[in-house]
């Protein structure tokens, strides 16, 4: 009987307890695996600070948001703290001494950075990938992004129904570090006229000149979505650097709204419930063949893996040629581009 651990780390995102559940049930019901819970991410086994998970704890939990296991940002590769404090020993220390043939962890980017040096450390570790931000490399799709695509899009429309009633342009910023997926989609799906994303250089003129326009056409409103990760003073947030430039540019009455943490809470959508509990069921098929060092990936309609080895310090981002940025344009879109 194999004997495995579980934990989520980095930022919470809806999903993570549809597959807590999908790792912790299959091991369990198929396999009779034993499973044990490490609390807060890595730090969980830094402190030792874990417990066996029983069936009867995943009943209930596939449509909540957040973790029962808690999260934390705990980079236990990174130096802060005592020096005296070896965490990667420590963590290799707690991981045999608990008797664990492989540790599943599911995470963002941060996460399987971790898992692949883990994994290099001599342990066995299966990646599973989740963020809002759509970004790990190697996935088609990471849980999280769908439900955060429709919180973004519910704000988006709401924005229309105050914008058009005080005649006013209002900027919405998306969440996404670095990458440009959520924003893109969102604004698409929720009728953006300006969409600004990190992988696409902007000209603050040019967004300027194209809400100048719609207004001489009597658009009596215009909603500009907004990538957190554009290029913008860094002591200043997108949403507000651009709402300022557009007021003061055009002269027109612009507001900003920063959605937030709000992108990432509550209860995950259909698809994302359908998503983490296919990752975490495949996560245990892998582990039940003793395949580790991998992370599971979506790669059409089809469950796969690749090497944890392989995913390292890359980012998914938004290719120039992505067919929805040619759509976006052919729908006379505003990209940031001079027209």
């Amino acid at each position: 009987m194999k004997k495995i651990g579980v934990l989520t780390a980095g930022g919470d995102c809806p999903g993570l307890n549809a597959a807590i559940r999908g790792v912790g049930k299959t091991a369990i019901v198929k396999y009779g695996m034993e499973v044990i819970g490490i609390a807060d991410g890595f730090l969980g086994l830094i402190n030792k600070d874990y417990f066996p998970l029983k069936e009867e704890m995943l009943s209930g939990i596939l449509t909540l948001g957040g973790t029962i296991l808690g999260t934390s940002r705990e980079k236990p590769f990174k130096k802060t703290g005592p020096l005296s404090i070896d965490k990667p020993k420590l963590i290799n220390e707690h991981y045999k001494e608990l008797g664990l043939d492989c540790l599943v962890c599911i995470g963002g980017n941060g996460t399987m950075k971790t898992a692949t040096r883990l994994a290099k450390e001599g342990l066995n570790i299966i990646g599973i990938p989740k963020t809002i931000d759509n970004d790990v490399w190697g996935t088609d799709q990471t849980f999280g992004f769908d439900s955060a695509l429709g919180i973004c899009t519910d704000a988006i429309d709401r924005l229309h129904s105050t914008a058009n009633s005080h005649k006013r342009i209002m900027v919405i910023e998306i969440m996404g570090h670095d990458a440009g997926w959520l924003t893109l989609y969102a604004g698409m799906a929720g009728g953006g006229d300006v969409i600004l994303i990190p992988e696409l250089d902007y000209d603050i003129d040019a967004v300027c000149n194209y809400l100048m326009e719609r207004a001489r056409k009597k658009k009596a409103y215009s909603i500009v979505v907004v990538a957190e990760g554009i290029k913008h003073p860094k002591k200043r947030s997108a949403a507000s650097y651009i709402s300022e430039k557009i007021e003061e540019n055009t002269g027109l009455e612009t507001r900003k709204t920063i959605l937030g943490y709000i992108q990432r809470g509550g209860s995950p959508s259909p698809m994302d419930r359908i998503l983490a509990s296919r990752f975490g069921a495949y996560a245990v098929d892998l582990i039940a063949k003793g395949d580790y060092g991998k992370m599971v990936i979506k790669k059409g309609e089809k469950t796969k893996d690749i090497p944890l080895s392989k995913v390292g310090n890359k980012l998914r981002i938004v290719p120039h040629n992505h067919s929805l940025i040619s759509k976006a344009r052919g729908l006379d879109v505003c990209l940031g581009g001079k027209i």
